[in-house]
């Protein structure tokens, strides 16, 4: 009769034991996937990133481009920059000012 009792403390303690190892092993793969989900995760957010910024683009390094002004096509650019303007003298005087001889060359020829 004692021994039916020692082989069902055997069972119950090896079944105890499995189960214990069971429970291990789910633990293990749980911890495993969230760290290799956390990874996958950083890989792709760190993908985004890159996809996201045009100075380091990945997929199409050519596509990038400076945007040009939208005068920089214009026909008549910088054409005053050559020219050097006389720096206007005054002069108190209305007969001798700059503005009376003008008028006075194109008016009284």
């Amino acid at each position: 009769f004692s021994d039916d009792d020692d082989d069902d403390d055997d069972d119950t303690e090896a079944l105890m034991a499995e189960l214990e190892r069971i429970k291990k092993e789910r633990a293990e793969e749980k911890l495993r996937k969230e760290r290799q989900q956390a990874e996958e995760e950083a890989k792709m957010k760190e993908a985004e990133l890159m996809r996201g910024n045009p100075l380091i683009s990945i997929n199409h390094p050519g596509s990038f481009s400076v945007k040009r002004r939208w005068d920089d096509d214009v026909v008549f650019k910088n054409q005053a920059r050559g020219e050097t303007k006389t720096p206007k003298r005054f002069i108190n005087d209305t007969i001798r000012s700059d503005f009376h001889r003008k008028f006075l060359q194109r008016y009284m020829k």
